[in-house]
């Protein structure tokens, strides 16, 4: 009768079992090590890719490239002509220098220009008193004004660069729905922060130009909120800052608002509406000397 048990394996044999399943063992250790070593490899990876695209959107929308200015603002400014009418330009290029404003030669229309910074009370002062006179010569034809919106106060809105997104609107209105600019301007000092103040948000831009019943909103309203020309404000306002100013003898924009007529610097009164209108007809006569300037006094509101 056999004996059903295994024969017990000898020492020899148990020890080539022990050494085989530990060489089983390292390897599958060395395996597992691998594959972690691969894990965390990908997962490095995945990682810093995602790191990478983080840092590219990052710079994308803090740094963005150079984009065409606004239509209607070639010289840097906007020009309302005759019947509160813009004078149309084509959009200035990335990178191209404004092409400046060609003065009056009839002798017959004073050209006013105005740089301004909607932040500025300086500038409200000189735009409420002169609005309306302004508003009567530009309508009749016997001015032109030119503005010229910068960012000269960026920098005095507790971080919130009013002036800037200011300046943004007012050439999305100017791109977008020229002949309304003059409402548009005027609205924005009608409602113009104080400074020091984190100014007015982006909606409400957009519901002070809406409220003044500017058109294409719906091209408007994006270009605003998504600061569309802050590229062309930063480096218009730089133009003002540290070149010389076409038509005039100025070497640059020295503080807001800086008005122009006729490339003569008014230095006058802000919030006398007679002493400007004085000014225009003798800039307008001593640069046409020949001429009859149109401006007359008839035309300015008792102050």
């Amino acid at each position: 009768m056999t004996n059903g048990n295994d024969p017990r394996p000898s020492k020899n044999q148990r020890r080539d079992a022990a050494r085989e399943k530990a060489r089983l063992l390292r390897e599958e250790q060395k395996k597992r090590e691998r594959r972690n070593r691969v894990f965390l490899q990908a997962g490095i990876g995945i990682a810093l890719i995602a790191v990478i695209a983080i840092v590219v959107v990052i710079i994308v929308q803090s740094v963005r490239p150079a984009g065409p200015g606004p239509k209607n603002m070639a010289s840097d400014g906007i020009v309302i002509g005759e019947g509160l009418k813009v004078v149309p330009t084509p959009a200035l290029a990335a990178g191209a220098d404004p092409t400046p404003t060609k003065p009056d030669q009839t002798g017959n229309v004073a050209n006013i220009r105005v740089y301004l910074d909607y932040l500025c009370p300086y500038c409200d002062q000189f735009e409420t008193t002169n609005a309306d006179q302004m508003k009567q010569w530009v309508t009749s034809g016997a001015a032109t004004v030119e503005t010229h919106p910068i960012a000269l106060l960026e920098g005095k809105s507790l971080g919130t660069k009013y002036s800037m997104r200011a300046a943004n609107a007012a050439a999305c209105v100017a791109n977008y729905s020229p002949n309304d600019f003059w409402k548009f301007n005027s609205a924005m000092f009608a409602s113009q922060p104080e400074e020091g103040t984190a100014g007015l948000s982006d909606p409400e831009i957009v519901k002070v130009v809406k409220g003044a019943g500017v058109g294409s909103m719906s091209k408007i309203e994006p270009c605003i909120t998504g600061t569309n020309f802050k590229t062309w404000v930063n480096a218009s306002t730089n133009r003002a800052l540290t070149e010389p100013l076409p038509n005039s003898d100025l070497k640059a924009v020295g503080g807001t608002p800086t008005v122009l007529v006729n490339g003569k610097q008014y230095k006058g009164s802000l919030t006398d509406p007679k002493e400007f209108s004085a000014f225009v007809i003798q800039a307008a006569g001593d640069t046409y000397s020949t001429s009859t300037p149109t401006p007359s006094p008839t035309a300015t509101p008792a102050g």
